[in-house]
């Protein structure tokens, strides 16, 4: 019967395309998960079709209706969150970006999102009629209980990832594709700078046996993780949006357990996995990790159930009040909220919570001049993706300071004091001159 089903369903991605009309809205959900056959399909029969929406989450690949498509004359693309692909095809002017909190996108879909077609790719059928997933569970199921159309692109390098609401059954599916199998793309490792490993050795000695990390990506959480590998603590768990290489080394270096957990006890909870192929063989079939939809993982009070909840995430700017800016630069979009918001405060509602923003002191600007990341006020058209009043602490490579509690002139001193030495005497001024300091302080 099942095996019948998926004979009856297997479709060319040519012939599938061909079902798509003037006026559809696809979705190609999130990275690795987004389809490469059908794209490409989709893209040649473009002079039919006009006033198509395509909604995707961070590009790993380049996608063909933007790619054949400059003019936009056919297709418009829609992004929950940039990559490096996505954020120069906003700056040609291409994508457009989708403000919304990660832990929400189920709900988002479920009660205000239209879709015709969502295109993922998938593990092959699996005996009991299902197709899994694999490494992006977030909103997949959500979209497909309101799709009119599901179809699935097949790909044996996909992982079997154990979990919930992770997979598709035979019986609802409109179509099958057999997908090129290619190798899934790679996110490689940032390096670990001496800068990363001074900001990591600010949070380690604040992070006790029995925490429940959410760790982002990048150079300073991956020198948190490399820190904790070889450090004393023991008995963490994790509970994270993005699981990651530097996770797989905790988990190696035996720091992981996750009996100290209030939920999943003894499981790995994550939402999506990015990394390279070491994290992709490490979660395939692997019963130690659990795949959970991202309003599970995400929001506040899911992630307060666990006591010591630690969430380290990085930031582009900081404010001398506190508002955090990590996805844009004035009106040039970067990346996107995410759940860095919902992470914060899911951490500081948690028993003996921690949530720690990192942020190098200076950047390169466009020009090439260093310019400080603690700033008096934020830039025209800078989005403050965490208020500053959910900010705990913040470290750069010259200090750590917790902005709880603080008035803003206790803030403003706090954060000059971890800002690049050179830069402190000029904040110190503006601070006096836009009346951020007592006059005490003056």
């Amino acid at each position: 019967m099942i095996r019948a089903l998926l004979k009856q369903k297997l479709q060319s991605a040519k012939d599938v395309a061909k079902l798509v009309n003037t006026g559809d809205y696809i979705d190609y959900g999130m990275s690795i998960q987004q389809p490469d056959v059908f794209d490409a399909a989709l893209a040649d029969q473009k002079d039919r079709l006009t006033d198509i929406t395509v909604r995707g989450t961070l590009t790993t690949v380049p996608r063909q209706v933007i790619e054949q498509d400059p003019e936009q004359q056919h297709f418009t693309f829609e992004n929950w969150h940039f990559s490096g692909y996505d954020r120069k095809k906003f700056d040609q002017g291409l994508q457009s970006y989708i403000p919304f909190n990660f832990g929400e996108g189920p709900d988002i879909y479920r009660q205000h999102r239209h879709v015709d077609f969502l295109v993922l790719k998938t593990t092959p059928m699996d005996e009991h009629g299902f197709f899994n997933f694999g490494a992006t569970n977030t909103y997949s199921r959500a979209i497909a209980d309101i799709a009119k159309h599901i179809v699935v692109e097949t790909c044996t390098e996909m992982p079997y990832c154990y979990g919930t609401e992770n997979a598709v059954h035979i019986s609802e599916i409109s179509a099958v594709i057999e997908g090129n199998n290619k190798p899934l793309f790679e996110l490689p490792n940032a390096e670990i700078s001496d800068l990363d490993r001074q900001v990591a050795s600010y949070i380690t000695p604040l992070i006790k046996d029995g925490s429940c990390l959410q760790i982002g990506i990048g150079g300073m959480p991956n020198a948190v993780c490399s820190a904790l590998a070889s450090s004393d603590v023991k008995d963490l768990g994790i509970h994270t949006e993005m699981f990651v290489d530097g996770m797989v080394d905790l988990v190696e270096a035996g720091k992981i357990t996750g009996w100290q957990k209030n939920t999943f006890r003894g499981k790995i909870v994550y939402t999506f996995a990015l990394g390279t192929k070491r994290t992709y063989d490490f979660i395939n079939q692997n019963e130690a990790c659990i795949s959970l939809p991202v309003d599970e993982t995400n929001l506040p009070h899911k992630i307060a159930e666990n006591d010591h909840v630690v969430s380290i995430n990085n930031c582009l700017l900081i404010d001398l009040s506190g508002q955090v800016a990590s996805e844009s630069a004035g009106y040039r979009h970067i990346s996107g909220t995410g759940g860095q918001l919902q992470f914060v405060r899911g951490a500081v509602q948690s028993k003996g919570g921690l949530s720690f923003m990192c942020l190098s002191s200076r950047y390169h600007n466009a020009k090439g001049d260093l310019v400080s990341r603690i700033t008096v006020g934020l830039e025209p058209g800078t989005v403050v993706t965490t208020p500053r009043t959910d900010v705990m602490y913040v470290v750069t490579e010259y200090g750590i300071v917790n902005l709880k509690g603080k008035s803003v002139s206790e803030r403003a001193l706090a954060l000059i004091s971890i800002a690049h030495p050179d830069d402190r005497e000029g904040l110190l001024q503006l601070a006096r001159q836009n009346k951020l300091l007592l006059k005490k302080h003056g």
